[in-house]
């Protein structure tokens, strides 16, 4: 989750947060779309810190990008069961 400067928020133009602050909002989550004031906004991504997600997904990211394939090799396969020996 990244928070993006916008010059115009979201529908209202206010903060979207649950507070209910009402504060003008200069901060865009890319994730969500929702618009959030500077102290609502680093509140937002204090609390979404510790959620569980240590790499959230990227939002624009190609499926057949080139980047960087970190995955793991394929393991060998194991004996099927029931097989003649």
């Amino acid at each position: 989750m990244a928070l993006i400067p916008i010059k115009t928020a979201s529908e209202t133009g206010y903060c979207d947060c649950i507070c209910g602050c009402y504060e003008l909002a200069s901060l865009r989550d890319e994730d969500t779309g929702k618009g959030y004031c500077p102290a609502c906004g680093k509140d937002h991504v204090d609390l979404n810190a510790g959620v569980g997600i240590p790499l959230p997904a990227p939002a624009k990211v190609s499926a057949n990008s080139p980047g960087s394939r970190k995955s793991a090799s394929m393991p060998s396969p194991a004996d099927p069961p029931g097989r003649l020996r």
